[in-house]
């Protein structure tokens, strides 16, 4: 359990460095839990990769490591040759190739197609391989990222309402770079994939709760963060 790590972080230095370098540690000790094997003869994919820390990790791990996002936000010490530039949400995300691992971490809530997004997660891995998604979900406590928690407002004035009373920038607007997701609705979705099976369903930040996935409407509220660990039959 890390929330606890994760909300002092934030408190004293707001989301610096280190406060993503915790969660990307701890989400890689769970994929190993799971049976997941992170070495040199696993090629990785960190999708939507920002600035590369996940990746990063993998690769001190061993991991052979392709980063790909819409632009190039890397850390200065990641290898540039390992980048590739694509739009998640807009191009054919099979120009990738196939690997072994890919782990695509709270980019789906930033998705405005995520049906075709999941529809096209099979065609990155190869036979045996896994996908790691993870995503804020809407309903959380920080579904509505910075202007939470006046997105239970609604995701039409939920984000003006703190424009008026909080006066602060903010980066994100719902349906434009911000898409209400529902961990219930994306489970669905991805358990009719075809050659995919849903391997374990998590409570990212507090795994030990993570009873509170399988409960209806609860889990949208409770699971600050849902984690997915799927796999590619042989």
């Amino acid at each position: 359990m890390i929330i606890h790590k994760l909300i002092l972080q934030h408190l004293a230095h707001r989301d610096d460095a280190e406060f993503y370098v915790l969660q990307a540690v701890d989400a890689l000790q769970w994929l190993e839990k799971q049976g997941v094997v992170l070495s040199p003869s696993a090629q990785a994919l960190d999708l939507g990769c920002g600035h590369g820390i996940v990746g990063a990790e993998l690769m001190k791990r061993g991991c052979p490591v392709t980063f790909a996002d819409e632009a190039d936000y890397l850390l200065p010490h990641i290898p540039k040759l390992s980048f590739r530039r694509v739009n998640v949400d807009q191009e054919d995300l099979a120009m990738l190739g196939r690997f072994d691992l890919v782990i695509c971490s709270n980019v789906y809530e930033h998705l405005a197609k995520p049906e075709q997004f999941i529809a096209s997660i099979g065609q990155l891995l190869n036979p045996g391989g896994w996908f790691y998604l993870s995503w804020t979900n809407w309903l959380s406590p920080w579904g509505g990222h910075e202007f939470s928690p006046f997105h239970y407002l609604g995701a039409r004035c939920g984000h003006r309402v703190y424009d008026r009373i909080v006066r602060k920038p903010r980066l994100h607007t719902p349906f434009v770079n911000l898409f209400p997701t529902q961990v219930g609705r994306t489970l669905k979705r991805l358990r009719v994939q075809p050659d995919l099976t849903l391997v374990k369903v998590a409570a990212r930040y507090y795994p030990e709760l993570s009873f509170i996935t399988r409960i209806p409407l609860l889990r949208e509220f409770l699971t600050w963060n849902c984690a997915v660990l799927l796999r590619r039959g042989f």
